[in-house]
Parts: structure tokens; sequence; C-alpha cells
């Protein structure tokens, strides 16, 4: 064969594409990839160390939320596409070499145009085997044109994908609150679920048997029993919709499941009154939505668009020098400089200005349908979000009150159990009731802070600096709570700065008979006022004094009309307010009577107490503002 080296390499190419063929991961690659997936996932995580409260849990949220990574990662992109871009504007500078050879000479003859005969013998100018070197540098202004646009382009393309950044970090606080409030709500129920669940157990047993001996009435034996299981069947919904919160806050966490974590058991933050400057929202969302800020970006984008395609049916200059070298010996000059200008234009091309024209005018209209379409979105979420947190606020109010009266309830129900069998089934079904007023009282304030954090988020607050001093947790976290305090005093038109701590409230109880133990009483009073979200206080001074007395009626009829006198005295020892709560006991008066009738004294006093030690605050009228603003609520 003449070419034996082609035949070969013909052969190759051909038996290397007969043999690719769709090859499947195996099982082991699998495996191989999720045990890699799993690892990444929680990778360089900060251990937990401490209960989480919620600025630290957001802090989690968008340190290690997937979600948000990935918007990183998308910004980093855009960002790293946009700087490269820009040297798409510097001119070109091709430099290259290369090697020539080949079997025989090169060369020719010459031949009279007139006579047609040979007029010299064959020569050549070429060696077989000579090296070429050579630098070119071209810049073409149509190009630099071209790509000056395509460079802004890509610079809008990473602000969109910053502001994309934005809404997912706004997005995740408002999951987050929605999550930990309810998580905490079932942390702070759990306790007394399990005790009221195997009382509930107990009670229905105990039914039975009393229906079953005939200490009660078929009947009545059935509607107890089926009042208990409705009970308990609330409890268990209640309860797991709350729980379901907590999977849901590890997952936007990132928290690998299996992980033990504790929710801080802080006061509830007081949601503040419903804002009343809905023009200034609905210009401050108009202003800040990470949506509109998009689409400002893309009628930029697009109006870069028709002026690549406008400049595209110009001319093109291209200027092009460069210096090259060729090592031929027949050469009388190796190396030497070359320059040109050379011009092209596709005269063709101008046939489509009217229709580049006409897209362009199309594009603007609907870009600016667009953005007045979603402009009108905007505002109706902010009135939809004002209008939802005005009935999240009612429905908690309302719930929180039923709550109390059901904890009343319980505790006049529990004062009162004596030793016959519907007496004690009658205590546990209120005190079912009132637990499950709980559940729904907690789901009430998630739901209220649902639609705050949703008011938040339609106005466009941002949650955090666009760039942060730090990466720690605790840095983080504290910065997150500085920006969302500042945009809910901005939203809500209040200035915490001036509002006053709320006073802590102590404990003291007298008139009890010696067989009571009035720690026990003052410790159980304390935590009931706690969980109403009053700041209680050990300390001998510098906390009001909620005082209460006993004061024991005469017996009749085998009954005593008892009354608990409540007095309040300021941190100076000033009285406030004195009020009474009577109720009817039994003369022997067990501890356990005692302390529920105490405990249903206290709470009947909790919105007084409340009122009492949250100092008013003081408010600044903004510009142009008359009238009084309200009050801001202690957080």
């Amino acid at each position: 064969m003449k070419h034996p080296l082609l035949s070969v390499l013909s052969v190759s190419l051909l038996a290397g594409c007969a043999s690719i063929a769709p090859e499947p991961f195996s099982s082991e690659e699998i495996k191989a990839r999720v045990a890699r997936d799993q690892q990444e996932m929680y990778k360089d995580q900060a251990p937990i160390l401490q209960p989480i409260t919620f600025h630290d849990a957001v802090a989690r949220a968008l340190t290690y939320n997937l979600d948000y990574r990935l918007k990183l990662m998308e910004s980093a992109l855009a960002q790293g596409i946009s700087d490269s871009s820009a040297f798409e504007l510097l001119p070109r500078l091709t430099a290259s070499a290369g090697y020539n050879a080949r079997n025989n000479d090169s060369g020719g003859t010459s031949v009279s145009i007139i006579t047609g005969e040979e007029t010299l013998s064959p020569s050549t100018s070429q060696e077989r085997r000579h090296n070429l070197r050579s630098a070119e540098l071209s810049w073409n202004i149509l190009d630099f044109g071209l790509s000056y646009y395509r460079a802004k382009q890509a610079g809008d393309e990473y602000n969109i994908a910053e502001e994309r950044r934005r809404k997912v970090r706004q997005n995740i606080v408002q999951d987050m609150r929605n999550a930990y409030w309810r998580a905490l709500g079932a942390q702070r129920l759990l306790v007394q679920v399990e005790a009221l669940t195997k009382r509930i157990e107990r009670a229905l047993e105990q039914s039975r048997q009393a229906e079953a001996s005939g200490v009660l009435p078929p009947a009545q034996a059935l509607a107890y029993q089926r009042a208990l299981l409705d009970a308990l069947t609330l409890i268990t919904l209640k309860r797991q919709e709350l729980e379901f919160a907590r999977h849901e806050l590890a997952a936007l966490m990132n928290i690998k499941p299996g992980t033990v974590f504790q929710l801080a058991d802080a006061p509830e933050e007081s949601l503040p009154p419903v804002p009343v400057r809905v023009a200034e929202l609905e210009i401050q969302a108009l202003e800040n939505r990470p949506e509109l800020r998009e689409e400002d970006y893309r009628a930029r984008i697009d109006g870069f668009e028709a002026r690549r395609q406008l400049i595209a049916l110009l001319p093109g200059i291209e200027f092009v020098a460069g210096s090259l070298y060729d090592s031929n010996k027949y050469l009388y000059n190796n190396s030497w400089y070359d320059g040109s200008v050379r011009i092209s234009w596709n005269v063709l091309k101008l046939a489509a200005y009217p229709t580049v024209k006409r897209t362009q005018e199309a594009r603007e209209k609907t870009a600016e349908a667009r953005r007045l379409a979603l402009s009108m979105a905007v505002i109706t979420q902010v009135r939809v979000a004002l209008e939802r947190y005005k009935l999240a606020l009612l429905d908690y109010r309302q719930t929180d009150e039923s709550a109390r009266v059901d904890e009343r309830l319980a505790q006049i129900s529990q004062a009162g159990v004596s030793s016959r069998v519907e007496s004690e089934l009658e205590a546990v079904r209120t005190e079912a009731r009132s637990l499950v007023t709980q559940f729904q009282r907690y789901a009430a304030y998630a739901n209220a802070q649902t639609a705050l954090g949703r008011i938040l988020n339609s106005v466009g607050e941002n949650v955090l600096p666009d760039e942060l001093e730090s990466r720690d947790l605790a840095t983080v976290a504290k910065q997150l709570q500085h920006r969302l305090v500042a945009g809910e005093r901005e939203v809500f038109s209040f200035v915490s700065a001036d509002v006053a701590r709320p006073q802590s409230l102590r404990v003291e109880v007298a008139g009890l008979p010696a067989s009571l133990a009035a720690p026990a009483i003052v410790e159980a009073v304390s935590e009931r006022l706690r969980q109403s979200r009053l700041l209680i206080g050990g300390e001998a001074g510098g906390s009001a004094v909620f005082r209460m007395t006993l004061k024991r009626g005469p017996v009749r009829n085998g009954v005593e009309r008892s009354a608990w006198e409540m007095s309040l005295h300021d941190a100076a020892g000033k009285h406030v307010a004195t009020h009474s709560y009577s109720t009817v006991l039994t003369p022997d008066l067990p501890q356990r009577s005692a302390q529920a009738f105490a405990e249903a004294a206290a709470l009947s006093q909790v919105s007084f107490l409340r009122e009492q030690l949250t100092a008013p605050a003081t408010t600044a009228a903004r510009p142009g503002e008359t009238g009084p603003r309200p009050a801001a609520l202690a957080r």
C-alpha cells in the first residue's frame, strides 16, 4: 500500500467508533454518589450546643440551607460570566507557530504568454522544511460594539441573580417564622400532652369500671367516654400538626435527620398593631420588591439587545497588525511586519431594519405591560397581607382569651375535684379542652407571626445586608435581629428605642393554713403567669409584687365560700390595685385544690397585670404627620 500509516489510522478510528455503546451507572457508582451527597449536605456545620432562638434558627437557615446555597452559587456564576464578558472588549492577539515539511521540492517553470514556450528551467524558492511564527493584533469595531452591550447584559444578569437570591432569603425567613413558632408551641406542650394522655386513659378505664359496677348510668358513662375520646383525638391531631413544623424547621436549617436539638423557651414577642400607612407601604413595595427590580433589569437587557441588533446592521471595520517570521532560506527578509485595514458590510441586512424596529417596540410594550401587571399584583399582595394580619391578630386574641378561660375552668374544676368518679372525669375533660385550646392558641400565634412576616415580605424588606462582615453564626444572628427589628420598626411605625423593658413581677402568697406548702403554690402561680408571657423575677428588689392572700369563709352545707384577695404593688412598694376572686371549696382544702384555685385566680388578672407592667411607649411623629401614632408594643 502506498499509504500504510493512513490506512492504520483509518482502521483504528472505525474500530473506536464501533466500540462506543450506552453504559449505565453501576449500583456501586450510585451508592458512592449517595454516600458522597449525604456527606456534602451536612458538611462543615457548626454543632448545636445550646437551645436555638428564632434568630439563631434563621441564621442557620441562611448559612446552611441548600436552596440558598444554590442561589449563592448561581449568583457567583453570573458574576463570573459578567467578569469574563468584559475581556471580549479587548483586541484579539493571535500567536501562532508552525512547521512545514514535504518529501520533494516545490517549484515551477515560466511560460511565455506570446510564444507559449518555456522561458526558465524549473526552480524553487521554498525549502522542503521550514518554520513559521506570527503574532497578529486585530480589532474589529463592530465586534467591539457587540461585545460591549453583551457585557452590559451579563452585568444585569448578575443583578437579576442577586435579586433572586434576596427573594429566596426573604422566603426562608418567612417559612422560618411559621415553622419555628409552631415547633416551639409543640415543645412547650409536649410534657403536658403526655401527662394528660395518661390521665385520659386512666379516666376512660375508670368510666368503664363505673359503668360496669353501676356507679354511673350507661348513657352518662358513654357520654364521658365519647367526650374523652374526642378530646384525645383533637390533642393527637393538634400535636401532629405542630410537631410536623419541627421537622420542617430542621429541614430549613439543614439539620441532619435524627439530630436532637431544643428551641429556646423565650417569652413570645408581642405583636405590633396593623400598619395604617397603606399608601406608603405600597410605594415602598414597588421600590423594594425583588421581582420588580428584576423586571427593571430585564427591560434594560432588552434595550441593550435592541442596540446590539442595530449595530449588527452597520459595516464592520477591522484593523490588523502583526509580526511574522519564516525560516525559509530563500527569502530575502525572513521576518517582517504586516498591517491592514479591512471593511465589510452585508448590505442585505439593511432590509431587516424595519423588522428589528417593530420587534423592539413590541418588546418594550410587553415589558411595560408585564411590569404594570406585576406592580398591581404587588399592591394587591400588600393589601391582602395587611388584611390577613388583621384577621390573624383578631383570631389570636380570641384564641388567647379562650385559652385563658379554658385554663381557668380547668383549674376551677381541678380545685373542686372530689372522690366521686364524675368529678374526676369532668376535671380531666376540662383539662383536655384547655390543652386543645392551648394548641390552638400557639397555632394562632404562629399564624399571626406568619402574617406579620408576609407583610414584611410583600413590602420587600431586606433581612440581611448584602455583604456580611462575618460568617459566624452568632454574628449573623445579631445582624439579622438588628435588621428585622429595624424593618418592623419602619413598616409598623413604632420606635422601639424608647420602649422600656416590661417590669418583672414577683409572686407572694399569704393566709395559708399550716397544712399547705406555700412555695409550691408560689411556683405554680409564677409558672402560669410566665406561660401567659409575663416577666417573672425572683429578686427581692426591682420587681413589682403580686400578693395573694387567702380569705376563708364559713362552712355551709359541707362547703366553704373562700376568696383570693390579690393586690399589686409597684417596685417602689406603692399600692396599685386590689382584686378579689371567689369560689367554693371543700373544708379540708387539699394542696391540689388550693393550688388550682390560686392558679385560676391569678389567670383572671393576666390582662390587668400585662397592662400595668408594660410601660407605654413614646412615639415620634413622621414629617407631615399631625395626629398621634400607635404606641409600640414591648418586644
